[in-house]
């Protein structure tokens, strides 16, 4: 064996060893237990970074791991190709998407090998191929049959710059996430797709889905957002129309004072026609986001409509406002204003000089106080006609029945979730497969796929779609739809196009129905509403229309923490901040590890502290994975995302951590070397004495926490027990078991390691003849005979110090143990001629003898 450790040949000849024997080749095979080992797939930005790094590792490490257990295992990759990301850099470079995006792809699958990342590479997929992207127009089809799918005039986020539409999460503090342009309020066509029918469905589904954290399962249950309240209908002071008003607070309705619509509801904009201001007040509105966080925040501002509005119960007027903190999207664009029980109510009147009344009061009759504020507390109704008295309860079911009589209302279940806005004006995406008739009139494309153009170059001048007769005018006439999917439509079903990647027949076949559910899925916790929520949606569709067979994409799933690192900085004159990189700033830091100074490498010069923060290139304290695996190797790096923290927690970066996995390794590799020969001729177990037995015992014993430690994928206490047999197996006595000892110690480390550090522990399990091929061999187990002991030590104390150690039987009890410790010399001459006044036992772990002197 070589003496020293060379990463680079090491890990460059177990990946073609696993290339050569097709080692992550899956294979549908139903007399074996399956495993589907899934992480997120990326986005291919051109290179790895440490995020993906640790991502992926964890996936690896967890398919490794599976696999040694002898079950048969799927891990796939693909990349997730369309999106405006890669529609934006292409308009920077001057090159079309595809060109940009495909050589992104080549260089990332490249990392991503260089890393040895088991996967399947046979079904390797990208969203922006036609053989894939075909499907989801297919199934956007049967939607559309279905009704499903429709289209429909709708309220958006727009950007002026991107010139798209953008998701509520895309805005921040009311401009595009990309552009940085104010965003602006628009009401055009869009397809949809009724996520809604199935709302209930995934909000019953979460309780079985005990393999998700509760932390990401409680976002989806408030992202779905059930309630049950009263639709009532106001009516319309001199007209026969109704103002559809859903509420989930019907025992505050006889406090109603006034009634608040969106700025671009029909009744906001017929009063506009003579109103000027209203006019220019609405098109202020024009300009905010859609989001309800931002609707929450902003200062609260409105405009009276001039007409009255009739209370359903009481047939009293209230006045009517348009205000920007109603949104059309949500329920019927209208509201019910209580300011005494709502406190956004209660800022709004107070502004507008609205007079407030308050219906309900505390159940022990105090009053509700509504001077300096709403009282939003659930209690008892007053004030409120036939209702007095009345708790929550009471009151929405009378409320209700009352409504109901007079067919003014009903009882509803009303869902936050609102339908899927699946369409973009956006190039690079998937085309719509639907087509606009002579008549106005559209119908689903029946010629399938419909391809994008992708030698095109894009200007950021809106779609080039638009402008390409070539693709849009049909020569019957009609006029193919030119917008693209949201990029969710194709992250929500990848992952069962994997289990039948090669398939031109159809969507999915019965490959999938083996492969699916996904046993775990990994990936950040960013993704728990939108990606999640959506994937479980699509699957319910794929479902219903028989391509798989279960209910739920993913089992299991773990969301891991982020790479977070140092940031410094300095100031410029003009406030803006200047961020370097922690690797050219040399550190000063005290005894404790806490910053005292620091300088740039390059000019001497102070910078400063700016927090520890999730690397990005914003605040340029990113680490390139590339430099790390050509300095240390892929097994160093992934060793140390996985030890130096649990997979669910952030990585706190430190480069001395790299150096110390580096040494850690060697340091193993090192043992290999030096015992290689009597590794190799160990022959039968040899008789133990008792410093083999107690070696024995710790190595078993640190094998059995490993094995927990998997199950519950903490796989840093993997590394720690790793270590911990190591440090035994290089202080084993010189004895007739000893190469016994060493062959088994070694190869219980190398197997448990495999899944982390693949590349070395496979190179010295061939070397040190322990077999072909470390990913075949059968998962250590613990002898529980070794953990069995005859005798334990106990630490002695006399009078809080330690003053020696006894060895007795492993059942001896307290007097046995005083006596053993009193009989021990070196022990005997603390205690001397005092009188002990108390013996204190930890059972099987410290004896304190309490004296008093002579």
């Amino acid at each position: 064996m070589q003496t020293d450790y060379d990463p680079r040949a090491v890990e460059a000849a177990a990946q073609r060893y696993w290339e050569d024997n097709q080692s992550f080749k899956a294979v549908e095979d139903p007399s074996r237990e399956k495993f589907y080992c899934l992480s997120m797939f990326p986005y291919p930005s051109g290179r790895l970074h440490m995020g993906h790094v640790r991502n992926y590792t964890i996936g690896d490490v967890i398919a490794r791991y599976q696999r040694m257990l002898g079950k048969n295992v799927l891990q796939p990759m693909g990349w997730d190709a369309f999106g405006l990301p890669a529609e934006n850099a292409a308009i920077q470079h001057g090159i079309p998407p595809s060109q940009w995006t495909t050589s992104n792809i080549q260089y990332m699958k490249g990392q991503l090998k260089h890393l040895g990342f088991g996967y399947d590479w046979d079904r390797e997929l990208a969203t922006c191929d036609p053989d894939y992207y075909r499907w989801e127009q297919w199934l956007f089809t049967r939607l559309i049959e279905k009704g499903l799918a429709y289209r429909s005039r709708a309220t958006v986020n727009w950007d002026p710059v991107d010139q798209t539409v953008l998701a509520n999460e895309q805005v921040i503090d009311g401009r595009g996430w990309r552009s940085g342009a104010p965003v602006e309020k628009r009401e055009i066509e869009q397809w949809f797709v009724r996520i809604t029918d199935y709302a209930q469905e995934l909000l019953d589904a979460l309780d079985g889905l005990e393999g998700w954290p509760e932390r990401v399962r409680t976002m989806q249950r408030n992202w779905i957002g059930r309630s049950e309240g009263v639709h009532m209908d106001f009516g319309i002071e001199g007209s026969d129309e109704v103002l559809g008003i859903y509420t989930t607070r019907p025992d505050t309705v006889m406090g109603v004072t006034y009634v608040a619509v969106a700025a671009e509801h029909p009744l906001a904009h017929g009063a506009a026609k003579d109103d000027p201001e209203l006019a220019a007040f609405i098109e202020e509105c024009r300009q905010g986001g859609t989001s309800e966080a931002e609707i929450e925040t902003m200062e609260k501002k409105g405009h009276r409509l001039g007409i009255n509005a009739i209370h359903p119960i009481t047939g009293e007027p209230v006045p009517i406002f348009a205000a920007n903190f109603v949104l059309m999207g949500y329920g019927t664009g209208a509201v019910m204003a209580v300011p005494a029980h709502d406190q956004r109510d209660w800022e709004f009147a107070e502004r507008y000089g609205i007079p407030k009344k308050a219906v309900v009061r505390s159940a022990d009759g105090s009053p509700c106080g509504i001077e300096e504020g709403a009282y939003t507390e659930k209690g008892i109704c007053f004030d409120s006609g036939p209702f007095d008295g009345m708790d929550f309860d009471q009151a929405l079911d009378a409320i209700a029945n009352w409504l109901s009589e007079r067919g003014k209302g009903s009882r509803t279940v009303n869902f936050r979730l609102r339908d899927w806005g699946v369409s973009r004006q956006r190039y690079w995406g998937c085309p719509l497969p639907v087509v606009q008739t002579a008549d106005g009139g559209v119908r689903a494309e029946t010629d399938l796929p419909v391809r994008l153009p992708d030698d095109v170059v894009v200007d950021g001048s809106g779609s080039p779609l638009k402008r390409m007769p070539e693709f849009s005018k049909l020569p019957s006439g009609e006029t193919r739809e030119t917008d693209t999917f949201d990029t969710f439509f194709e992250s929500s079903w990848y992952y069962a196009r994997y289990c039948s990647a090669d398939c031109d027949t159809a969507m999915l076949d019965e490959r999938a129905k083996y492969w699916l559910p996904v046993d775990q899925y990994v990936g950040g916790i960013e993704h728990a509403v939108l990606h999640l929520l959506y994937a479980r949606f699509f699957h319910k569709l794929m479902r219903d229309e028989g391509l798989v067979d279960c209910d739920e994409p993913f089992a299991r799933l773990l969301t891991q923490g982020m790479v977070v690192a140092e940031t410094w900085y300095r100031e410029g004159a003009d406030g803006r901040k200047q961020w370097f990189n922690p690797a050219d700033v040399e550190v000063e830091r005290d005894d404790k590890g806490k910053v005292v100074g620091a300088k740039l490498a390059s000019d001497g010069q102070p910078v400063h502290f700016g927090g520890i923060e999730k690397m990005s290139k914003s605040k340029n304290n990113g680490v390139d994975p590339q430099a790390l695996t050509e300095r240390y190797g892929a097994d160093t790096v992934r060793l140390y995302t996985m030890f130096t923290s649990p997979p669910d927690q952030s990585l706190e970066w430190n480069d001395e951590g790299v150096e110390g996995a580096f040494r850690f390794i060697k340091r193993l590799w090192a043992l290999a070397v030096g015992e290689a020969e009597l590794i190799r001729s160990a022959g039968a177990p040899a008789d133990l004495d008792d410093s083999a037995q107690e070696a024995r015992r710790e190595i078993h014993g640190a094998l059995k926490k490993a094995l927990f430690d998997y199950e519950r994928q903490q796989f840093n206490t993997v590394v720690s027990a790793c270590m911990s047999m190591v440090n035994v197996l290089y202080k084993l006595d010189d004895t007739p078991a000893r190469a016994q000892l060493l062959r088994e110690g070694v190869s219980i480390v190398l197997r448990l390691l495999a899944p982390i550090a693949p590349h070395v522990t496979h190179h010295l399990w061939v070397e040190l003849g322990l077999g072909e091929d470390i990913l075949r061999s059968a998962w250590p187990q613990v002898d529980a005979s070794a953990l069995q002991q005859d005798s334990i030590e106990y630490v002695v104390q006399v009078n809080g110090k330690v003053r020696g150690s006894v060895k007795v039987a492993v059942d001896a009890d307290k007097d046995a143990v005083q006596a053993a410790a009193l009989a021990n010399d070196q022990i005997r001459k603390f205690v001397g001629d005092g009188t002990i006044r108390k013996v204190i036992l930890v059972p099987k772990k410290l004896l304190n003898i309490v004296v008093s002197p002579a």
